[in-house]
């Protein structure tokens, strides 16, 4: 059912800190679930998409919602289509009324159990979701297998997936869920390990301008706005910067600062600080 998967390297554009590779690499060995926490912009969804690369294996992703059914993840019926069918026939479609499983609709559990080789599944943003739902996946994660209700049918997964799961602390996770995973905050990155991140993903930038871009990011942070600038945003400024030819930046008169700050709240406050 299993096969052996070599160990996880960055692929070049992620920055991935000697802790956080040892502890999804000892996952993945002992098939654990990794769930990972930290505020939104420290890379928990793009480690999942580095896994995948690193290892050429294909991803099924589960975004998490508040009205979510864990069933919805596994697989669910298009009654609609099948009711349309019984009413109106079923024409040229090759499906066939009587037979359950063609209007069967396959969530991301159910198509990576069904898939001939292993896969990253990504359940993101999981304290989204109730509790219940929350344990009853990692009942049927836990397993490899669910049950189709309708027929009684036991599905089972040809390859057991590497599960990576995020969370962002909006709710709290229940503990048999907690006892069942491989847990890693990823904290928000000091500024070495940014000026790192900047690097990787924009190397042919001016030290000066990465430098000011920074001090300048650094400090929104420090003000405490209701959504803090986070790395995607500090990269997509620098970038901006770039392209507008800016050199020197100063905070009381920042260029594009709807890039670093996206709440009309946020851009009120800073536009009344920067003007006394």
């Amino acid at each position: 059912m299993n096969s052996p998967v070599p160990e996880f390297q960055s692929t070049g554009r992620y920055y991935l800190s000697a802790e956080l590779a040892a502890i999804v690499n000892m996952a993945i060995k002992m098939e654990k679930p990794l769930l990972l926490t930290g505020e939104p912009g420290t890379g928990k969804t793009q480690l999942a998409f580095e896994i995948a690369k690193s290892f050429g294996l294909p991803m099924e992703i589960l975004r998490a919602k508040s009205t979510f059914k864990g069933e919805e993840a596994c697989y669910v019926q298009d009654t609609v289509l099948r009711l349309n069918d019984a009413r109106f026939g079923v024409g040229d479609s090759g499906r066939d009324v009587q037979n359950f499983f063609d209007y069967i609709i396959w969530g991301p559990i159910g198509r990576a159990f069904l898939l001939d080789k292993k896969v990253v599944l990504l359940l993101d943003e999981i304290d989204k979701t109730e509790s219940d739902v929350q344990d009853n996946l990692l009942d049927v994660l836990e397993d490899c297998q669910f049950t189709i209700r309708e027929t009684n049918t036991v599905v089972k997964a040809k390859h057991r997936p590497i599960i990576i799961i995020t969370s962002n602390a909006k709710r709290e996770l229940s503990d048999p869920f907690l006892r069942r995973c491989f847990c890693h905050h990823i904290a928000f990155p000091t500024p070495e390990e940014m000026r790192e991140i900047v690097r990787l993903h924009l190397p042919d930038t001016d030290p000066g301008l990465v430098q000011s871009a920074m001090d300048v990011f650094y400090e929104l942070r420090r003000r405490g706005y209701e959504k803090a600038p986070a790395t995607s945003e500090l990269l997509a400024y620098i970038e901006a910067l770039k392209h507008a030819g800016v050199t020197e930046l100063d905070i009381h008169n920042l260029p594009f600062p709807g890039i670093l700050l996206k709440r009309t709240e946020d851009l009120l406050a800073y536009r009344k600080s920067a003007h006394r």
